[in-house]
């Protein structure tokens, strides 16, 4: 079988990745993509079998993921579905390598964080397209000797064929240009010293193990570019998921679903904030409120885990480095789950929108039960209209840059007035916003059903004439009284 050398890295005028196309990382990842997107890595990253790749000086995260490489055979422009497997010349194992670090400086390029010298491996041989079914390919990868990813090629969310055609439609394939088709779920992260290897199969045919080295870079950025930088979000990326990473879930470890039972979320719904509010206050909690905010849905009662977003004041040069790409904003928002609300601190600035349309959009979509700033909202119409509720500050048309850096997400905030971290379960209705301790979320929510059902037996009785001396609060005599009304009361 003829093997990937020297010729065939030359050969490739460019290399073409795309961003998620197994279902096993779209489910890993949150989010399943429509239609195919791609970046490009230079074709100066093409290394063979058997060499080493280094992790740049300073980086943490250098992210492996095993892909089926197709090279393609003949130029092709304009091509349709099904004719585009006949321009495939072959296929082979690759490594998509990269930086998690330099994320951030690319603006989703990636031409940084994944365009290093030898983070395209490819090889070690090619199986000719003609001889293989292209849904019928196997692809595994071994970190250190462990098998950590294994799929198939069956049930690709973009079979190769439609990406070869859909790349033609704007662009001209060339011989011997190279496109990496997506990974499975398993990436995760090689440190010095690890060895990670890559093999695609089909049928009798293999491409043998891809073998790639890692090693530490010695030599320190220069200081007039980005530098790296890792957060717990690249590590979770990175990874794959929070728990590979050494991470608490969501951010704290209270910040889990046993924080919030759907027993727990179902008594907190059915009380009021302002009896909520008058039992925290017993406890000695009376700043506990965000304030001065107005709701696209106000006579909705929502019950939620809070995660957190902050924005710092604007400086330009920040913004730059912070603003743009897939920024904390971004992340925030498409990293929201199902019931999650998301808290914004905006510093109570109104002279610029910090959510608009698309993401309020989106964080709908992923299942948030509210959207939380104390800044301003853009696009407020398309906001109110959907069917989750938007607490803002006001309206205001400017974009996010005016005032805001987006800056880091699931820290303690403070927002409307009151301090919020991430795992605080948030309660709001046509009454105002409450941030509640989960530690005392049980409690107060037993003890607010109590006050509830004595203020029912109260009106009740307000209604039939009778003074509120003695009555509200209860002294002795009333309180005999509404024990004896409680018991005759039924109990869901």
């Amino acid at each position: 079988m003829e093997q990937v050398t020297d010729h065939t890295l030359a050969a490739a005028r460019k290399v073409i990745a795309v961003h998620l196309n197994y279902p096993s990382r779209a489910a890993q990842r949150g989010r399943t993509p429509e239609q195919p997107s791609y970046f490009l890595k230079p074709s100066s990253s093409l290394a063979l079998s058997g060499s080493s790749v280094e992790r740049p000086a300073g980086c943490e995260l250098l992210g492996f993921e095993g892909e089926v490489a197709l090279v393609i055979g003949k130029d092709a422009r304009r091509i349709g579905i099904e004719d585009a497997w006949s321009y495939v010349a072959a296929v082979t194992a690759s490594n998509d390598l990269g930086v998690y670090d330099l994320r951030y400086a690319d603006k989703g390029s990636n031409v940084r964080s994944k365009g290093g010298d030898g983070f395209t491996p490819v090889g070690p041989a090619l199986i000719p397209a003609d001889a293989i079914d292209p849904a019928g390919l196997r692809i595994r990868t071994w970190h250190n000797g462990e098998l950590v990813q294994d799929d198939t090629t069956a049930d690709l969310l973009f079979p190769f064929a439609r990406l070869v055609a859909d790349l033609s439609q704007l662009l001209t394939l060339q011989e011997g240009d190279i496109i990496l088709t997506g990974t499975p779920a398993g990436a995760s992260v090689a440190r010095p010293g690890d060895v990670v290897e890559v093999e695609v199969s089909g049928g009798a045919h293999s491409t043998g193990r891809l073998r790639t080295t890692v090693t530490e870079g010695t030599t320190p950025f220069a200081d007039f570019g980005a530098g790296p930088k890792a957060d717990d979000t690249q590590r979770e990326e990175a990874y794959g998921c929070r728990a590979a990473a050494g991470l608490p879930e969501s951010g704290t470890a209270e910040n889990t679903a046993s924080a919030l039972s759907p027993e727990l979320k179902a008594k907190l719904e059915s009380v009021c904030t302002a009896t909520l509010s008058s039992q925290l206050r017993k406890r000695g909690l009376n700043n506990v409120s965000i304030d001065g905010l107005q709701s696209t849905r106000p006579g909705k009662r929502i019950v939620g885990l809070a995660r957190t977003l902050r924005y710092v004041p604007n400086r330009e040069d920040l913004f730059k480095t912070h603003g743009g790409g897939f920024n904390a904003q971004k992340r925030a928002i498409d990293t929201v789950n199902d019931g999650e609300i998301l808290v914004m601190e905006a510093r109570g600035e109104k002279g610029t929108g910090t959510v608009g349309d698309i993401l309020a959009l989106r964080a709908q979509v992923r299942g948030a039960a509210a959207i939380i700033t104390d800044g301003g909202v853009r696009d407020l119409s398309a906001v109110a209209a959907l069917e989750m509720p938007t607490y803002f500050a006001n309206p205001h048309p400017a974009v996010l840059g005016r005032r805001h850096v987006p800056w880091d997400t699931d820290i303690t905030i403070a927002c409307g007035g009151t301090t919020v971290q991430p795992g605080d379960i948030i309660v709001a209705d046509a009454d105002g916003i409450l941030v509640i301790p989960p530690a005392l979320a049980a409690e107060l929510a037993e003890d607010s059903i109590a006050q509830e059902r004595e203020e029912a037996f109260i009106a009740e009785m307000v209604a039939q004439g009778h003074s509120v001396d003695g009555l509200y609060p209860l002294d002795a005599a009333w309180r005999g009284k509404y024990e004896a009304w409680d018991a005759e009361q039924p109990r869901d």
